[in-house]
């Protein structure tokens, strides 16, 4: 209780951490030693003590506080450790204050930080009449209070910690000399110091690394389903299998580097490797986890589910073949009934059973037509009588139906009457008019075929150096991305000659082909080079990021070109073609019709032809075939407008080498190609076609 103190060259502390560190910080002596006691605090314990009385304590307290108030200094009451005070203690506490003259009591506890400012403020008051009267508020209004400012608190501390650390590579050291200029994290430190706001920080780290390993598990399962389709896509192969036999099995094949990566230590996610973000092959320890299991058995249902529709698929064509009740001409909405059954509707979409209906038909329509050509080839006598200009009258026609009205051939095509009476009036015209256009075989007209086999077989000679250069060759760019322009390039070499020539309508060309499939504005992947100036370019397809890279590719070579005032490579000749998806299935949700529109619009707009699988009878899932890519070099020799192969008939004209006339009378089917060749090529052999006087084409 003394009032004045004396102790020569004391130090003066500020805080617990310099004990026993003096040297460390700043130090400061008591002036003179001499230091005086302006007032009190006197502490009461009010938590529950190990062989403690209270009653006792609070005599102690009683008669200490009766020595304090002789120095006539004030005096704070401060109730300790409220956090753990007992109700009572607390109670006789006040009540001994209530007893004395103007004593006031603060409830602190230490432990949480509540009132102990308050009390010191208390007593300042006290001491100094000049300043504001402090409130005093209970323990607990208090503790709520400072709850919610360290709420308050730690919320923008957290916001600071998150705008701050990106990586959950970042440190405490680095990190909290970049937050101590800011107000959030002084704020906090101070009400709840550094150890907090260090584990704050680390939870964030922590929660950082964990969104950044789940980001990459996501990655890697989605990667799963991919893999399994490259490595085992045959459900024979995997179908018996266990689970360990399975991965086993993985591990052999030849790609399975390409997709997995086998890590010395594990788990994957507790290595380097969940930050290797360039390397995303999948961690082959990964497939021992319950959502790679769930994606393997993924796998097995989609191949069995696979084989199941194809085997209704193949069940339903089946079905069609043999039914009785599918004929020329009837609608699915007929047919229906008499070949569906419910294991039908178990598996495949209506809308499947029509596609392969309608093909179905198209199959027994084109043949039902071919037969009735053959039926009206037949009955030729019929034809004789009519007008030359082969229109014939109601009555004819109806003469006609009676006599072929009892063939078979006629009646398959009873629901098809308006396309029967259509092929009837074109057999009549070509009957009046033979010529290649009107012929009902089309293609395989031998007039059409006798011409190719001419073309393909007569020497010619004197030929200009220069204009074969021009004439006989074929500049073809490919475009596409992802290995589409390097396979077709290939599987257009494969129907080439040994020295990469091409056949187009029996006439030999030299065929150069320049796959690109990269950026075009690179030299190496220009259009156009000094030794290669292109005749056309083939664009391939199959899905929107193809397509993309199309568009984007057409638009920088166009570009280029306007730059370089080249016209001709501005409007260079070009064919888009929808191929093949590698892998099978509709990959992102992009469906054959949703690629096949905006094939078109992009068509439109670049002005150039569009070729998509159905337009040359092919199912989507195989590549662009032979026709196509004759139609698309046939296309670009028009577009060229150089080629000028006339291959005439001129009968009676004599051969300027040897005066002798080469006459050949053939009687042939039309409809056979097989039969022009037959007759056609051991004539050929023993006696070669030669020049027509002048260079001119060939006499048969």
């Amino acid at each position: 209780a003394a009032t004045k103190l004396a102790s020569a060259e004391k130090l003066m502390y500020f805080c617990t951490d310099q004990l026993g560190l003096e040297q460390d910080f700043e130090q400061k002596q008591m002036p003179d030693g001499k230091l005086p006691v302006d007032g009190f605090l006197l502490c009461v314990d009010v938590s529950r003590g190990m062989n403690r009385n209270f009653d006792e304590q609070l005599k102690f307290v009683s008669n200490l506080y009766n020595q304090l108030a002789k120095t006539k200094k004030p005096v704070v009451v401060v109730l300790t450790k409220c956090d753990e005070g007992v109700e009572r203690y607390i109670r006789d506490a006040h009540a001994f204050a209530l007893g004395k003259k103007n004593l006031q009591v603060v409830e602190t506890s230490a432990r949480s930080n509540v009132n102990v400012d308050l009390a010191f403020g208390t007593l300042v008051q006290l001491v100094d009449k000049s300043r504001g009267k402090a409130k005093i508020i209970p323990y607990f209004e208090a503790l709520k209070q400072q709850s919610q400012q360290i709420a308050a608190a730690k919320d923008k501390y957290e916001w600071l910690v998150s705008r701050i650390v990106k990586s959950h590579h970042e440190a405490w050291p680095n990190v909290s000399r970049k937050m101590q200029p800011a107000p959030e994290y002084q704020d906090y430190v101070y009400l709840e110091g550094t150890q907090k706001a260090k584990k704050l920080f680390l939870q964030h780290v922590q929660r950082l690394k964990q969104e950044h390993i789940e980001r990459r598990r996501k990655v890697y399962l989605a990667l799963l389903p991919q893999a399994l389709d490259a490595l085992v896509p045959d459900l024979d192969e995997i179908d018996h299998l266990s689970r360990a036999k399975a991965e086993k099995l993985l591990e052999a094949k030849p790609d399975f580097l390409k997709w997995f990566v086998v890590l010395e230590e594990t788990p994957w996610d507790a290595t380097g490797h969940v930050d290797d973000v360039d390397n995303e092959r999948i961690p082959f320890d990964l497939l021992e986890t319950p959502a790679a299991e769930q994606l393997y058995e993924a796998h097995l249902e989609k191949l069995r589910n696979e084989r199941k529709r194809a085997e209704m698929r193949r069940a339903f064509r089946e079905n069609l073949e043999t039914s009785p009740f599918v004929t020329p001409g009837k609608p699915w909405e007929e047919a229906r009934s008499f070949i569906m059954n419910e294991d039908f509707y178990l598996w495949l979409e209506e809308s499947v059973y029509m596609d392969i209906y309608g093909k179905h038909q198209k199959q027994l329509i084109d043949k039902a037509k071919e037969d009735f050509q053959e039926l009206l080839l037949e009955y030729s006598e019929l034809f004789y009588e009519l007008e030359l200009d082969a229109k014939p009258s109601k009555e004819k026609m109806g003469v006609i139906q009676e006599v072929l009205g009892e063939e078979q051939r006629f009646k398959a095509l009873q629901k098809l009457q308006a396309e029967r009476d259509a092929l009837i009036l074109k057999h009549i015209h070509f009957v009046y008019h033979p010529t290649k256009e009107t012929c009902p075989s089309c293609a395989a007209c031998v007039d059409a075929r006798v011409e190719q086999l001419l073309a393909s077989r007569f020497i010619r000679h004197h030929r200009n150096p220069l204009a074969d250069s021009n004439v006989d060759r074929i500049n073809l760019v490919i475009l596409g991305k992802d290995g589409l322009a390097r396979e077709l390039a290939n599987e257009i070499r494969a129907l080439c000659t040994n020295d990469d020539k091409y056949v187009i309508e029996g006439k030999m060309y030299e065929l150069a082909l320049r796959p690109i499939e990269g950026n075009v504005r690179l030299p190496v992947n220009a259009f156009q080079t000094p030794t290669f100036q292109p005749h056309g370019c083939l664009c391939l397809y199959n899905s929107k990021e193809s397509l993309s890279y199309v568009v984007e590719s057409i638009e920088k070579s166009r570009e280029s070109a306007a730059g370089r005032r080249d016209g001709h490579s501005a409007q260079l000749p070009l064919t888009l073609v929808l191929v093949n998806k590698r892998g099978g299935g509709d990959a992102g949700g992009e469906t054959l019709q949703s690629l096949i529109q905006q094939g078109q619009q992009i068509a439109s707009k670049l002005q150039c032809v569009f070729l998509d699988p159905a337009s040359a009878g092919i199912g989507y899932g195989r590549n662009i075939n032979e026709k196509q890519i004759g139609q698309v070099l046939k296309g670009l020799l028009d577009a060229k407008r150089n080629l000028n192969l006339v291959v005439g008939s001129t009968p009676g004209t004599k051969d300027a080498s040897d005066g002798a006339d080469l006459r050949v009378v053939m009687c042939l089917m039309c409809g056979d190609p097989a039969s022009a060749d037959e007759v056609l090529l051991p004539i050929l052999q023993a006696q070669p076609c030669r020049p027509a006087p002048g260079g001119g084409a060939a006499v048969l």
